[in-house]
């Protein structure tokens, strides 16, 4: 790390004593800077990194609904704006009872670069809240969104803010969310992406985070020769993003043996075939289960109570579910069992120790930021469609993903060699992101 990313490292973890998150995901990117920041002394000149570490707008709110029994209740809503240099802002929403400051902070920080790769124009925020869906009933989540949204319209718009969807929040929680954001704004627009497609949305939305990753992975493999043909892959998570990469991955020939949940791991040495997945989604989706139920309907399965899925031999590895999942001791057994591809389907799954011993190996290593931008790249495809008032086809919607994803690869391969560091597409992403992001911002003066 240069001298002066050392320097605002200190000055973040002074500043923000309680948010350790976010303190990691700002190292994380400032351990790349180093080359550029000696390249570029105008960075430091006008210090850029002290005004990139500083959100533009933290929006924080109570959140009054009544449950179903009548019972008041109050959750904390938050919307983080941080910058908008190369567009308005743009990320998801979670509702989730481990959402706090520290957390929407760390998540708004990485989409300003993964939005920056995209090739999009869009600037990165975060938002969501401590309210827990599972468990609800439809009117209670209509409820909660329905106040949520209540305050969260005065701060967004289709050129100001535009949220989608996270964990917790998926086609039902968009739906009050919009339905609620038109009936007092009084308008119909793209605030909001993720919507039903007979409303506004795109084709390839709900699949895109899932089918990007997997399209990351491919072209990493392609870099090599290679495919995902024939490949053992393990997938954490049953959300949605977990969900269409087992899709995807089975189309382009490879064999997903597990999916988990906060309670467990389910592991199918048969294969995770699109008649099992389509249990899952039900399960998930509509009964919204736990995954532990897959071995009920498919005995030859086994559930593994409380851990995840990283001790399973495989090729690769799509770590989808949540932030600090694989650490160094799951790495390294990732490593001794074979697995030569990672590629991160959630938000800063690995840990520090675990992105070091992937990088020392030299594996095929696709760090969120760029693995996992197909689904806001396809968010701004949506805005474009409703900006244009069409819709594009499912194949061009598809099309153009694999077009982004093949991009960001291209990018941040490129710049990986540019600076020295060939294969590291940690440094690869995080200095192609910087770069646009802060020569936007030398443009726009001090702002």
């Amino acid at each position: 790390m240069s001298s002066y990313a050392s320097r605002i490292m200190d000055l973040v973890v002074k500043r923000n004593p309680a948010e350790p998150e976010f303190a990691q995901a700002v190292k994380e990117v400032l351990d790349s800077l180093g080359p550029v920041l000696e390249r570029h002394p105008k960075y430091e000149k006008h210090l850029i990194l002290e005004r990139l570490i500083e959100p533009e707008r933290v929006v924080m709110f109570r959140v009054p609904w009544t449950d179903e029994q009548g019972n008041d209740r109050i959750n904390r809503g938050f919307r983080i704006e941080f910058n908008s240099a190369i567009g308005p802002y743009k990320g998801g929403l979670r509702f989730h009872p481990t959402v706090h400051l520290g957390v929407l902070k760390f998540l708004a920080f990485e989409q300003i670069f993964k939005n920056a790769l995209t090739t999009l124009p869009m600037g990165g925020g975060k938002g969501g809240s401590d309210f827990d869906p599972k468990g609800k009933s439809d009117v209670e989540v209509m409820r909660f969104c329905q106040s949520f949204m209540t305050e969260l319209q005065r701060y967004i718009g289709d050129n100001v803010d535009v949220p989608a969807g996270d964990i917790g929040v998926g086609g039902r929680e968009i739906g009050f969310l919009f339905g609620q954001y038109k009936r007092i704004r009084n308008e119909f627009s793209g605030a909001i992406t993720g919507k039903g497609f007979n409303w506004g949305g795109s084709y390839i939305r709900p699949e895109a985070t899932g089918y990007g990753a997997t399209y990351f992975a491919q072209n990493m493999l392609e870099s090599r020769g290679d495919s995902l043909q024939g490949k053992i892959c393990t997938v954490s998570g049953s959300g949605n993003v977990a969900q269409y990469t087992v899709e995807k991955v089975t189309q382009l020939g490879g064999k997903c043996v597990s999916l988990s949940d906060s309670n467990g791991t389910i592991y199918d040495p048969d294969g995770i075939s699109e008649e099992k997945l389509h249990y899952v989604m039900e399960l998930k989706n509509v009964r919204r289960g736990r995954i532990r139920e897959y071995v009920e309907a498919f005995p030859t399965a086994v559930y593994k109570e409380g851990v995840r899925p990283w001790g399973i031999r495989c090729d690769c590895a799509f770590p989808s579910a949540t932030q600090n999942e694989i650490n160094g001791e799951d790495a390294k057994m990732l490593l001794d069992n074979g697995c030569f591809v990672v590629t991160e389907g959630a938000n800063m799954p690995t840990d520090p120790d675990g992105v070091r011993l992937f990088l020392e190996r030299k594996i095929l290593y696709g760090p969120g930021k760029a693995a996992n931008a197909g689904g806001v790249a396809v968010s701004g495809l949506e805005m474009a469609q409703n900006a244009q008032h069409i819709y594009w086809p499912r194949e061009e919607v598809d099309r153009r993903l694999q077009e982004i994803m093949r991009a960001i690869y291209t990018s941040v391969s490129d710049t990986a060699k540019e600076y020295g560091c060939p294969g590291n597409l940690v440094m690869g992403a995080n200095i192609t992101g910087f770069v646009k992001v802060a020569n936007a911002m030398l443009d726009q003066g001090l702002v």
